[in-house]
């Protein structure tokens, strides 16, 4: 008998092959285009149905057939929307909703969920870690901007069309600098820490024309984030 996780794990490998890989872009294209009247759209649910009946076993042929269906529906919704990242991430968490809905319908149980909400209440570390992820996330954020506030003000007299795109970019940038480093210090990795430490910098301040404000600017938030997400990540191994 196939196991949960194999069963899972192989129905989320046929999403990704028929959304990611077996799809060409003139399909996406025609869609946006032609919305339901596009005959990619069709073919593209068929191809994710077959891929989804091989990957769940023939005996399973009404999961494939959902797959297929809710798979149409979503894309087809979606083509009337704008080409923005919110739309694109909304996509695709309705399709793995909908795959892990049907996880659940052949595989979980109410005992199950009773179950694993007893033990996550009974893991102080998950919620911690948890808690850190967050913390890092826009909270940290708006602590490093109004630490960093002097040099941004600065920046904004002397080059305002800078400041916003700098500052947004900023934003995205120490999210997933503070995520990273916060994993690396939970797996003990503290020498990767350095490596992307150096990599961040020859990236960014390699520029010969950056004002030396703008260099400072980003010198502080840079040694504000990483600090920030190192001592996150002690605080919750202690």
């Amino acid at each position: 008998m196939i196991s949960e996780t194999v069963w899972l794990t192989k129905l989320l490998l046929a999403h990704l092959l028929s959304d990611f890989i077996l799809q060409p872009q003139r399909w996406r294209d025609q869609r946006y285009q032609k919305h339901f009247a596009a005959g990619s759209l069709y073919l593209h649910g068929l191809i994710i149905g077959i891929l989804a009946l091989l990957a769940v076993g023939f005996s399973d042929w009404p999961v494939a057939v959902f797959i297929m269906v809710t798979h149409v529906l979503i894309d087809g919704w979606k083509s009337y929307r704008p080409v923005t990242t919110i739309y694109l991430v909304a996509d695709q968490l309705l399709h793995l909703l909908m795959i892990t809905l049907c996880w659940w319908l052949r595989f979980g149980s109410a005992d199950m969920a009773l179950q694993w909400l007893s033990s996550l209440q009974q893991r102080p570390d998950i919620w911690k870690t948890i808690t850190a992820f967050i913390f890092l996330t826009s909270p940290a954020g708006m602590l490093i901007g109004q630490l960093t506030r002097q040099w941004r003000d600065k920046i904004a007299v002397a080059a305002p069309s800078e400041t916003e795109s700098l500052a947004n970019a900023g934003r995205w940038i120490g999210f997933a600098e503070r995520t990273i480093i916060l994993i690396f210090v939970l797996l003990g990795q503290y020498s990767a820490i350095g490596l992307l430490v150096a990599a961040k910098g020859i990236i960014r301040f390699n520029e010969k024309d950056r004002q030396e404000i703008k260099t400072e600017y980003l010198v502080v938030g840079t040694l504000l984030s990483i600090s920030i997400a190192v001592l996150t990540g002690m605080a919750i191994k202690l």
